[in-house]
């Protein structure tokens, strides 16, 4: 097992090596299945849902591990288990019940997330709207166990609530007036350069008869 990981990860890690579904797998199995079981925790966390990328990523394993998809399948839910401590089910689940119950004080943050957005554009180098958007809303996520898409919801709705108009729609007007002329003044810094540089003679010198 040549993977590399956070001190906090190793145990949980140890943990998916020493399972039934673990012990069968040489270690470039095995790192190429805990990675993809990193990526599915991600889609969960982010979107809520995990099925269609489990069905693309057991194919593809299946291809590189001589095992059929169904067999490379129950084997990411297994690794998947023995390092999270939950199937994949009970982690949407989870973040779903989350958002569902989400204190009032969630609305505050989300609040805070949205404005944060916006300094970020402002004050950031060459932040667009959508890279400052994710970020905040994935702190959010964060903060409530929930997903991402679950985060981006209620800031969405407290903008509207407080401007009765769009959060992107108000991002994007900030993307023109902060991130675009930063883009425009790097393109214009670019051909600039490339202007000065010395061109290449194109005169060859002829050769003898």
């Amino acid at each position: 097992m040549n993977m590399h990981f956070e001190p906090k990860e190793m145990e949980a890690v140890a943990q998916a090596r020493d399972s039934f579904s673990g012990r069968l797998l040489t270690d470039a199995q095995f790192n190429d299945f805990v990675a993809v079981s990193g990526i599915l925790e991600s889609e969960i966390r982010q979107t809520g849902t995990f099925k269609e990328k489990l069905t693309d990523y057991s194919h593809a394993l299946a291809r590189t591990s001589n095992m059929d998809a169904m067999k490379a399948e129950t084997t990411l839910r297994d690794i998947f288990r023995a390092r999270t401590g939950q199937t994949m089910n009970q982690l949407r689940e989870e973040l779903i019940e989350n958002e569902e119950k989400l204190p009032e004080e969630a609305r505050d943050y989300a609040r805070e997330m949205v404005k944060q957005t916006g300094e970020a554009i402002k004050h950031g180098d060459k932040m667009p709207f959508y890279r400052a958007y994710d970020h905040h809303a994935g702190e959010m996520a964060q903060e409530f166990n929930i997903t991402n898409v679950g985060a981006r919801r209620v800031m969405n709705e407290v903008f509207r609530e407080e401007r009765d108009s769009e959060l992107r729609d108000w991002g994007k007007e900030l993307e023109e007036k902060y991130y675009r002329p930063q883009i425009e003044a790097e393109k214009q810094e670019r051909q600039s350069q490339s202007r000065s540089k010395p061109g290449r003679s194109r005169s060859r010198t002829r050769q003898p008869a």
